[in-house]
């Protein structure tokens, strides 16, 4: 199993990304997926960069770390 908390990517899955949390309430851990496979990042523009924390709330509402939102802000 890899390790908890470190992103990878997932090659012919749905998603671009993974990775591994543990569920502080039961214990167990979950994977979580995110990201568009078909969609090219471009984190060197800062307009899209803002833009993106700004549609996904990143600043203003920090997500829950079993979210796809937390990983893909935590990305960016």
């Amino acid at each position: 199993m890899r390790k908890l908390n470190k992103p990878f990517r997932t090659p012919k899955a749905s998603k671009k990304f993974a990775v591994y949390v543990k569920n502080p309430k039961t214990k167990n851990v979950n994977i979580v997926r995110f990201g568009d496979p078909n969609m090219e990042i471009r984190r060197d523009n800062p307009k899209r960069l803002k833009s993106f924390r700004a549609r996904h709330k990143c600043d203003t509402d920090p997500p829950n770390k079993l979210t796809a939102r937390y990983w893909s802000c935590k990305k960016w």
